[in-house]
């Protein structure tokens, strides 16, 4: 190896070495929330087994949800959505309210029993073990800033990943003498090395879309705002939201999914119809009960990056990856932290040993 490659590669071992030293404790939380998050509904499910009742029967009318959800609503409460459930599940009302700053909305949602429209619980957007973890892993729990620094972990990560790529690669030898678990005879440095040239590729693409979904206005042009900003429903309305879904069916038949009031910005209701084909979206209007039909629109490019990176609506195989992806950058840091220690305490007993040496020289003289 030439004396340039050799400082080259000096220079990458040092970058990822203090990359995972001083990150270790922000990727940490991070990725294991990250990991926890991909099976989010299955998480949902055994954390909350109040709120996936058996459906069966008829539903009620929209309304009786709604006038029954106000008996847990906090004053200045505006019903935003329902949300009517398959074969199981809770009838799900989103109430929000605006906050001192005018901007952010305070969301909450009350769940209900379908059969007999009494409230189940209520709990705001922040509240429970999964909004914690939403919020960790996206901001650190850091007001502000937090999604900022998030995003910075990510690209530190993508650095990381791809270092430690070029360092893994053998510097005598075939690419398949780099796939020995016996490369360093430590415990801690075959686990870095296997786990991390595995888990690299990966790695790099959740970290990229990660860094992605944290600087929104950077690479897609679309402002980030503060979380749980927009417009705040009508309080009151001309039609009732069975009107609205009456004058929806009769343009796509089905059952409607859900349904979402108008709002000052845009006079119309929302709803979905689950019908013989996909969902349907139709927009309603509040003021003449006018039914559209909105046109499927493609993917943006920013929600493929946001279902890249955390699953959803991906194979299977994919979802594991990310599971795996979360898990392991936690044993790579914890397993690089242990081999920087481990050099430290080795450079240590070589520099007694060398003073030892130098002093019975001395003594010798």
């Amino acid at each position: 190896m030439s004396p340039k490659a050799v400082r080259l590669r000096s220079l990458w071992f040092q970058l990822h070495k203090w990359l995972g030293i001083t990150l270790a404790i922000l990727v940490i939380p991070i990725s294991l929330t990250g990991a926890a998050l991909v099976w989010h509904d299955w998480l949902d499910e055994q954390i909350n087994p109040q709120r996936f009742p058996a459906a069966g029967g008829p539903g009620l009318p929209p309304s009786t949800y709604v006038q029954n959800a106000a008996r847990l609503a906090e004053p200045g409460e505006r019903v935003s959505a329902i949300r009517l459930p398959g074969e199981v599940g809770a009838v799900q009302v989103t109430l929000l309210k605006p906050l001192p700053d005018g901007i952010r909305r305070a969301r909450a949602t009350v769940w209900m029993d379908s059969k007999t429209a009494e409230p189940i619980e209520r709990a705001g957007s922040r509240e429970g073990v999964l909004s914690v973890l939403h919020v960790l892993h996206g901001s650190l729990l850091v007001p502000g800033v937090g999604r900022k620094i998030v995003g910075w972990v990510g690209v530190a990560m993508l650095l990381s990943s791809l270092t430690g790529l070029w360092l893994w690669w053998p510097l005598k030898g075939s690419f398949r003498r780099g796939l020995r678990w016996n490369r360093r005879p430590d415990l801690n440095s075959s686990l870095h090395f296997q786990a991390g040239f595995w888990i690299s590729l990966p790695l790099a693409i959740l970290s990229a879309t990660g860094v992605w979904i944290s600087f929104p206005t950077v690479f897609s042009g679309v402002p980030g705002g503060p979380p749980g900003a927009g417009p705040l429903a009508l309080e009151r309305t001309n039609l009732t939201p069975e009107q609205a879904s009456a004058a929806a069916q009769a343009l796509a038949p089905g059952s409607a999914v859900s349904i979402s009031w108008p709002t000052v910005e845009k006079p119309e209701w929302t709803v979905t119809i689950r019908g013989d084909a996909k969902p349907k979206e139709v927009k309603v209007a509040d003021s003449d009960a006018k039914a559209s039909l909105v046109r499927a629109k493609p993917e943006t490019f920013t929600r493929t990056m946001r279902r890249i990176h955390d699953g959803t609506g991906m194979p299977l195989v994919w979802q594991i990856i990310i599971f795996v992806g979360g898990i392991l950058p936690a044993l790579l840091a914890i397993t690089g932290i242990l081999m920087w220690l481990r050099m430290r305490r080795r450079r240590d007993r070589q520099r007694t040993s060398m003073a030892a040496l130098v002093e019975a020289d001395a003594l010798a003289n």
